[in-house]
């Protein structure tokens, strides 16, 4: 079984700070996925021009590139806005989990705006995030977490949920 695992939700939810916690706790390999973007994509975000679906092609391409990497397991951050996007990662590495931090605006707007110059993101693109998000609900494998829990209660969550996936079945064939 896949134990890697996308962290996954709006500019601003939490994803590299879940991510990098679970990547030491689960002894996983850390891939941040800001740092996969093109120069063009980063100077596009930057300005407060949202990117395309041509735009996130070669990222993601990238990112499934890493997932397809051994050693597994690997926790990767990812916007995953769309479902198209996250099935490209499936294919990539099947049996893939995802977090999903569910955030309120406003909340995800203060958090990217604290931010200032430190992240090439603008705030401005936070409602265009909302507006692309298509939601994970009832998606398989998808763990749906508030965004605005405690990073230690967010980590234990996960930790659980991994460890209940790969519970043996108490079905028999």
């Amino acid at each position: 079984m896949n134990h890697s695992l996308v962290v996954m939700g709006v500019s601003g939810c939490g994803k590299s700070s879940l991510g990098a916690g679970l990547a030491g706790l689960l002894k996983a390999r850390f891939v941040e996925g800001d740092a996969h973007h093109s120069s063009t994509n980063r100077a596009k975000m930057s300005q407060g021009i949202a990117l395309t679906d041509a735009d996130r092609d070669g990222w993601l391409h990238a990112l499934a590139d890493e997932l397809g990497r051994q050693p597994l397991p690997v926790v990767l951050t990812c916007s995953s806005l769309k479902r198209a996007y996250r099935d490209r990662l499936r294919r990539a590495s099947p049996g893939l989990h995802f977090v999903f931090l569910d955030i309120p605006r406003e909340a995800a707007l203060q958090r990217v705006s604290a931010r200032g110059a430190a992240h090439f993101f603008s705030a401005s693109l936070v409602d265009n995030q909302f507006a692309t998000l298509e939601r994970p609900d009832g998606e398989p494998g998808v763990l749906r977490l508030d965004a605005e829990l405690p990073l230690p209660q967010l980590q234990d969550a996960v930790c659980q949920w991994l460890d209940a996936e790969q519970a043996p079945s108490a079905e028999t064939p």
